[in-house]
């Protein structure tokens, strides 16, 4: 039998075969190049996502954004500690949690910007918590005790001058306890002549002080019988103050002297629970950094003003 082979014909099928194959080979390289594109921009977009959730960055679109809540305690930082890291690029700080309480470390040159009031002053590495009366004002826990204390002394002697007195005192009473106890087991070895040559037994002395500190301050007006009522803050809620301002302003039976004992817990700077919880998240966030906030607001919960006024 006679086989006729078109040379032609066949070379094209070859040729149409082969040009299918580097086409379907090519495919294949485009899908696997897109595949393996699509694994590596999944694995870059979820390390961003884990770093921005490790570095946790505070952008200015949400922090002058109006759902923003800014916390109650902020630590003034230098931006060149973050600086290089992608995910903190264009941010003014970050957010972070320390024992359950949000703290706001704010670059240091974003303070002029934010709109925020720092009292005294601005100082890298520096922790602030807010005024009790203002949102926009944070105090340096260094020294938030004293001048909530400055404060109160300049209240009431503007109470004074504004119900019209002639002069008022006011006395600083501040109390400590301080207790030692000492105890020896074992045995103990006395020389007490002959009777005694050596003894088993136990001795245990304790002992207990009280200390208190006082300082006065006093201040004379002309005195006048046209008594305003004074804008109250820190004694707002105080009864002895209210009750001393309702008196002076009713008029009749003129008051002439009074004498308060104002309990330091009544106008207090923050509760010992609040110092306490302050301690712990500036310990966490450095050890170095040294807080005894609650030692502080145990002592002016433990102290009295006495107030004395004269009309």
């Amino acid at each position: 039998m006679k086989i006729n082979f078109d040379i032609k014909k066949g070379s094209e099928v070859v040729s149409g075969v082969l040009q299918k194959t580097e086409e379907m080979g090519k495919n294949i390289s485009v899908s696997v190049q897109e595949k393996a594109k699509d694994l590596a921009d999944k694995t870059k977009n979820e390390n961003y996502l884990k770093r921005l959730k490790k570095y946790n960055p505070l952008f200015p679109d949400e922090f002058y954004g109006s759902s923003f809540n800014l916390p109650n305690i902020i630590v003034i930082v230098d931006d060149a500690v973050r600086k290089g890291i992608d995910v903190c690029e264009g941010s003014i700080g970050w957010l972070s949690n320390e024992k359950g309480v949000e703290v706001l470390h704010l670059y240091d040159e974003e303070v002029e910007k934010c709109g925020i009031k720092f009292v005294p002053s601005v100082v890298c590495d520096s922790y602030y918590y807010v005024d009790r009366f203002d949102r926009n004002r944070f105090i340096q826990t260094d020294c938030i005790f004293s001048k909530a204390h400055e404060e109160r002394l300049a209240e009431l002697k503007h109470i004074a001058y504004s119900l019209g007195a002639k002069k008022c005192s006011i006395e600083i009473s501040e109390s400590s306890s301080i207790s030692e106890s000492s105890e020896v087991n074992g045995k103990m070895n006395l020389p007490l002549g002959k009777i005694v040559a050596g003894l088993s037994g136990e001795r245990s002395s304790s002992k207990s002080e009280n200390i208190k500190q006082r300082g006065i301050i006093e201040a004379t007006f002309e005195g006048s019988s046209e008594a305003k009522i004074p804008e109250l803050k820190w004694f707002a809620n105080d009864d002895t103050i209210k009750r001393l301002i309702e008196m002076r302003m009713e008029g009749g039976n003129q008051l002439k002297t009074e004498t308060f004992i104002l309990e330091g817990s009544v106008s207090a700077t923050m509760s010992q629970k609040t110092a306490c919880a302050i301690d712990g998240a500036i310990g966490k966030i450095s050890a170095k950094a040294s807080s005894n906030m609650e030692k502080q607001a145990t002592k002016e919960n433990h102290s009295n003003l006495i107030f004395k006024v004269e009309f």
